[in-house]
């Protein structure tokens, strides 16, 4: 899998523990973009929350997402590895207070 133009969008921590935003390219195919970074308080990291969209009957519709949790975990660490040294290097803040 080749995780290619990660741009991260970095926005001010909100209480729902969203911290910002990441696109990337996918095997050079697909733009895969408007998911959000969220902060992990369980084990102190980040998490991805791909998009979503609720129906007028008030369901939730994935749009896309990982098929499983290998391939999550495949999209997840060059992101997360990426965010780690933008918050840490860029911004000087501790990734377990945001």
């Amino acid at each position: 899998m080749n995780i290619t133009e990660i741009s991260i969008t970095l926005i001010k921590p909100r209480e729902d523990g969203l911290v910002g935003f990441v696109s990337f390219v996918l095997n050079n195919w697909f733009y895969m973009g408007n998911i959000g970074i969220y902060n992990n308080a369980a084990t102190q990291g980040f998490r991805l929350a791909y998009p979503t969209r609720i129906t007028k009957g008030g369901n939730p519709i994935a749009i896309y997402h990982p098929i499983n949790s290998e391939v999550e975990k495949s999209i997840s660490k060059p992101i997360i590895e990426k965010v780690e040294k933008l918050i840490i290097n860029n911004h000087g803040i501790n990734t377990n207070r945001i």
